[in-house]
């Protein structure tokens, strides 16, 4: 049985942008022919995509690391770039995307084809004959590609699951998926033998199958973190039918209705509506009572055995009777894709005495784009901000002679218009 990873970082990076090409004709008679430097392709990009042939985060965790293709340089005789490869990457249903750093939520995928732009790539650069103009015969410049998106995510994975067993650790959760199902957890007599959940399929018949999940022993103060609480509690949300298995022959002597009031009262205090699914209470271990002991103990409901099998149809019967009517009520559930569009044109920040900062998609890449080495690329520069409107935006942020002025890395002194 392959490992269930259920939390994991990734780090993701668009595609870089081609650089477009300065070049300028010569062939022929056209030895002093106007320019004709391709265009740069835009980097690729980075989709995360919900596919439920994948069941956990495992492919993430010893490699964290996934970047799309740069877009190609372009080239002279306008050949423009080829755009880089975008590349899509398969995640569990159920999978909830955010920022490693701030926990700001990007994405929750909840159903089969979800997609979210996890980082988009840079745009390509323009070669120089896009720079020609009537005052511009002979653009020796272009566009350097832009940097593609970059950031670390956290990715968590609330597990999919028709049945949740549920229930003290060593009540039996494993051994029973190990009987319905043909998983082989890790099965032992201590606390905790569970670390991480065991999926099982359960076969009834060719028409009827469904999931069951092994979640990890709970314990009392469980909800409020304590052991590996909301670890274990979080795996709990999405399953459609709860199974309560209640330890009839407990180590400790916590009696079974205790049991089933303490696991009742941690569902409820993490999520009150888990109270609401469907569920069934079923004792375990029956192979070391006596009929007079559940009488002693009051315990008057179902009661399994998965060493002797007594039991353990009917329950797999109800089980699979639950399911069935959950499913006939189950609605698309909507994914939570969060669109937020960047800043356009300019805007000015002050951020320290004498410094001002100019943030927007559209001021950021006149700098990125550009070479700031060349006199006539700075030109470019001065012509574009100034049809952004940025000398007097600044001025009326207040702007005097000598403060710096900071566009992504990029700094100048403000020198105002005369």
């Amino acid at each position: 049985m392959s490992q269930f990873v259920d939390e994991c970082q990734l780090n993701v990076k668009g595609g870089d942008g081609g650089a477009g090409c300065i070049s300028f004709r010569r062939e022929g008679p056209e030895a002093m022919g106007g320019p004709n430097g391709g265009d740069g392709g835009n980097g690729g990009e980075i989709w995360l995509v919900a596919d439920h042939n994948v069941a956990s985060l495992l492919a993430f965790r010893d490699h964290p690391h996934r970047k799309a293709e740069r877009g190609v340089h372009g080239k002279g005789k306008d050949q423009h770039g080829r755009r880089g490869e975008s590349l899509e990457i398969a995640v569990p249903i159920g999978t909830k995307a955010s920022d490693l750093y701030t926990g700001e939520v990007y994405a929750e995928l909840n159903n089969q084809g979800d997609r979210w732009l996890a980082a988009a790539g840079g745009r390509g650069g323009r070669g120089n004959a896009k720079f020609l103009s009537n005052s511009r015969r002979a653009p020796s410049f272009a566009e350097q590609g832009e940097h593609g998106e970059e950031r670390w995510l956290k990715l968590e994975l609330r597990l999919m699951a028709d049945v949740a067993l549920v229930g003290f650790p060593n009540v039996g959760k494993s051994t029973l998926i190990s009987v319905i199902s043909a998983a082989k957890p890790k099965i032992a007599n201590y606390p905790f033998t569970t670390l991480e959940p065991n999926l099982g399929v359960v076969r009834v018949d060719d028409e009827t199958e469904f999931v069951v999940a092994d979640i990890p022993g709970l314990i009392e103060g469980a909800s409020e973190g304590r052991g590996l609480g909301h670890q274990f509690l979080r795996h709990v949300e999405r399953a459609r039918v709860l199974c309560l298995m209640i330890d009839l022959a407990p180590m400790d002597g916590v009696w079974p209705n205790e049991q089933e009031r303490v696991l009742l009262e941690e569902l409820g205090s993490y999520q009150p509506d888990l109270l609401e699914r469907p569920r069934i209470v079923v004792g375990t271990k029956a192979d070391m009572v006596q009929d007079g002991d559940l009488e002693v103990m009051e315990w008057s409901g179902d009661v399994v055995s998965s060493i002797t099998g007594h039991g353990v149809k009917d329950l797999v019967g109800k089980m699979a009777q639950l399911v069935h009517d959950a499913r006939q009520q189950v609605v698309h559930s909507d994914g939570l894709i969060v669109i937020r569009p960047e800043a356009s044109g300019a805007i000015v920040e002050r951020v320290g005495d004498g410094e001002f900062r100019l943030v927007g998609r559209d001021v950021e890449r006149v700098v990125a784009l550009n070479d700031v080495t060349t006199p006539e690329a700075l030109g470019y520069i001065d012509y574009r901000l100034e049809k952004l409107g940025v000398p007097k935006m600044l001025n009326k942020a207040g702007a005097v002679e000598g403060d710096v002025i900071w566009i992504g890395e990029f700094s100048f002194d403000y020198m105002p218009d005369t």
